[in-house]
C-alpha cells in the first residue's frame, strides 16, 4: 500500500477526483491510502494566517514556513533538525514533495519510481510562491506537471496521486495493462479501435482482424514509431530502439503522415 499524505490549503478540492473511477477503487480495495491535512490548521495564532508579504518587496503574498513545518512534523511525529529534514529522510521517513512549476518534469519513470516508497507527503503551494526556506530544510524532491503556472499545487498533487496509483500492480487488473501506455517505453501508443468494424464509411485496418499476433505486435509498434515521429520526435531520441526500429524510421521519414499506415495494415 503507498499513503499519500496532502498539505493543502483548500482539502475540499479532492472531493470529486478522489471519490470516483481507479482512485475510489484503489483506496476501497487498500492499494492506496489518502489523507488530506488542512495547513491553516497548523498555523500558529487565532486567525491561522499563512501567508505573508514577501520580504524585498514584490507582488503577491507569500506560504509562511511555520505552518508547513509544524504541518509534517505533526503529521510524522517527529522535529525536524535545523539542519533540515533530509538528515531523517531515508531513515524511515518518506519523501516530501513540493508541486511546483519549477520542480522535476513529472514523467512516467518518475511515476513509476514512487510506487516502491510506502509513503510520501505532497505540498500544494499557493500564491505568489513559498517561503524558500520550505524548499532548503524541508522538501526532499520538487515535481513539476508542465512548463505552466496554476494558482496552486492541489490540482498536480491530484494529477502526481492518479499517475502513481494506476502504476500500482493489481489496481488496473490487468498487469499488462500500463505497460504499453505512451511513455512507458519512451514512445507514444499505437492507435486502438473497437465495435464496429466499420463506422461511417471508416474501416477498422484489416491486421486487427487477420488473428495474425506476430504481424499485429509489428504494425503495434510501427504505428507507435510513426505517431511519436510525427507528434513527438523529441522522445526519438531518448527511446529505446532496435536496429529493426531505426531502419523502419529511415524507410519512413519525417514527413510521413501520423497513422499514414493505418488502412492497409502494414
Amino acid at each position: 500500500m503507498v499513503r499519500f499524505d496532502i498539505l493543502t490549503l483548500f482539502p475540499e478540492m479532492f472531493a470529486g477526483p478522489f471519490e470516483a473511477s481507479i482512485i475510489k477503487r484503489a483506496q476501497e480495495n487498500h492499494f492506496i491510502e489518502i489523507a488530506l491535512h488542512n495547513i491553516r490548521d497548523y498555523a500558529p495564532g487565532k486567525h491561522r494566517v499563512t501567508d505573508d508579504t514577501p520580504y524585498g518587496g514584490g507582488g503577491g503574498m507569500i506560504m509562511k514556513p511555520e505552518p508547513i513545518f509544524n504541518a509534517v512534523e505533526a503529521i510524522l511525529g517527529i522535529d525536524v533538525p535545523q539542519a533540515g529534514y533530509r538528515e531523517r529522510y531515508g531513515q524511515g521517513y518518506p519523501p516530501i514533495i513540493l508541486l511546483t512549476p519549477q520542480g522535476q518534469l513529472l514523467t512516467q519513470p518518475a511515476a513509476q519510481a514512487l510506487t516502491t516508497v510506502e509513503r510520501l507527503l505532497l505540498i500544494c503551494g499557493r500564491y505568489e510562491g513559498i517561503d524558500e526556506r520550505v524548499r532548503r530544510y524541508l522538501v526532499t524532491d520538487e515535481l513539476s506537471i508542465g512548463d505552466y503556472v496554476l494558482s496552486g499545487g492541489e490540482l498536480a498533487a491530484m494529477i502526481v496521486v492518479d499517475a502513481v496509483t494506476r502504476l500500482i500492480p493489481g489496481v488496473l487488473g490487468d498487469t499488462e495493462a500500463t505497460a504499453k501506455d505512451s511513455h512507458s517505453e519512451g514512445l507514444l501508443e499505437y492507435p486502438h479501435y473497437t465495435r464496429p468494424a466499420e463506422f461511417r464509411g471508416h474501416a477498422v485496418p484489416d491486421i486487427l482482424l487477420s488473428g495474425h499476433h506476430a504481424k499485429l505486435e509489428e504494425w503495434r509498434r510501427h504505428q507507435s514509431l510513426l505517431r511519436t515521429q510525427a507528434r513527438r520526435p523529441d522522445l526519438l531520441a531518448l527511446a529505446q530502439l532496435s536496429e529493426a526500429d531505426r531502419a523502419f524510421l529511415a524507410q519512413h521519414g519525417p514527413g510521413s503522415a501520423d497513422g499514414a499506415d493505418e488502412g492497409n495494415g502494414v
